[in-house]
């Protein structure tokens, strides 16, 4: 049989790894609150949050290669764009749209949003639905994002970027070449966090931060591309190592096993993105922290959530709704963020209960959009693109 006549059904997945991609998620919508304050309160109460980002980085990778690494025998490389499109991009065009229908209510904070032309804002949609980064003359909200409707697509982009080098590169590699190429990217991390500098990007002084990712400038493109390769490389690593210790007893193949280690994963994940920034907001300490929590500590993690289970239906039912929600929380919530920013902007001497209340809504309306889009978009148009798209007239494959 061809192997575009088949149909790969999905694997099991890591339950407690999804459940972990939802606390990271919503950690990225409560950093994001705490983000608007930063010129009221002097400082960003999740310092860390964003190194979600290189989390979900990792878990991208490890993924990726448990997924797909044995099945190209019976799936061509057009049939794993086409999955890997099933997947990501109908909650990237719900993105866009809740991005472009939100546009105009955060003027208070983005006034260039009120001098936009039609044209301007017709393309950057377009551009925005095919995944094409959007340069700085097309910067429509002032903020110099690869997209201004939806600034977290700049992370799917880089994503879109490592399953095609994955296609075309990374799957042919054996396990000691990843590893000769995590050590190299490894240097590109340390370039940032500990401010070497060592290609002369950064003229204005290091940042020991791997903060940024988000531009189509020569340092925001280092930035993005040192972000995704070794968190994305490690987890494919990772995932080819325990592909060759599974056994019977330890089906997971991975040395660790905590006994709830969803929970403990999940409370750790929240003191590592909520720790106060170590020696002050910029400087060697702090990158150090970083740097630790992007070579060590994140690997270690996801090799947790690997090897341990969920043992009652509580925390599986947890970890379930967590999973389900992670993907379209973090890609549709920003829009309601532009919102609390230009809100705040509007109304800077509104009482303290006022803007509690404020981000305790923002919160949970984007809970419910992101579940509501997940129940009634996102299943039922993947599930089309499933029937029509993906089997069309072939047999389906385990």
């Amino acid at each position: 049989m061809a192997k575009q006549t088949i149909y790969l059904a999905s694997k099991p997945r890591y339950e407690i790894l999804d459940g972990l991609r939802g606390v990271a998620a919503l950690m990225v919508v409560i950093f994001h609150c705490f983000e608007t304050y930063i010129p009221q309160i002097g400082t960003q109460i999740v310092n860390h949050g964003y190194l979600a980002v290189d989390f979900f980085f990792v878990l991208s990778g490890f993924v990726i290669g448990y997924a797909y690494d044995d099945r190209w025998d019976r799936m061509t490389t057009w049939g794993f764009f086409k999955r890997r499109l099933t997947r990501l991009h109908p909650m990237v065009i719900a993105g866009m749209v809740v991005g472009a229908s939100l546009f105009f209510f955060s003027g208070g904070a983005f006034p260039k949003t009120l001098e936009v032309k039609g044209w301007q804002f017709a393309l950057c949609l377009v551009m925005g639905l095919l995944m094409i980064p959007c340069g700085n003359n097309l910067d429509i909200r002032g903020w110099q994002e690869v997209n201004s409707f939806n600034g977290p697509q700049w992370t799917l982009t880089f994503e879109y970027l490592a399953n095609i080098l994955y296609a075309f590169v990374l799957r042919h590699l054996p396990k000691f070449a990843l590893a000769i190429l995590c050590a190299c990217c490894a240097f590109f991390t340390l370039d940032l966090t500990l401010g070497w500098d060592v290609f002369g990007l950064f003229p204005k002084g290091p940042q020991y931060t791997v903060i940024g990712g988000w531009s189509l400038t020569g340092q925001q493109i280092y930035i993005g591309f040192t972000r995704l390769l070794y968190p994305f490389l490690c987890g494919l690593l990772i995932s080819r190592i325990l592909a060759g210790r599974r056994t019977e007893a330890n089906p997971s193949g991975s040395p660790i096993r905590l006994r709830g280690g969803f929970w403990w994963c999940a409370l750790l994940l929240v003191v590592l993105f909520s720790i106060p920034c170590i020696g002050g907001d910029t400087g060697i300490p702090d990158g150090l922290y970083q740097a630790a929590c992007i070579l060590l500590i994140f690997p270690l993690v996801v090799l947790t959530g690997a090897g341990s289970v969920t043992t009652d239906p509580k925390s599986t039912a947890v970890c379930k709704w967590l999973g389900d929600i992670s993907y379209p929380i973090y890609i549709t919530h920003y829009p309601i963020m532009y919102m609390q920013m230009g809100w705040v902007a509007d109304h800077p001497d509104a009482p303290l209960w006022i803007h509690i209340m404020v981000n305790v809504g923002v919160v949970a309306v984007s809970i419910l959009l992101a579940y509501g889009l997940f129940k009634c978009y996102d299943l039922p148009v993947r599930e089309w693109l499933k029937e029509h798209w993906l089997k069309r007239n072939g047999r389906v494959a385990a």
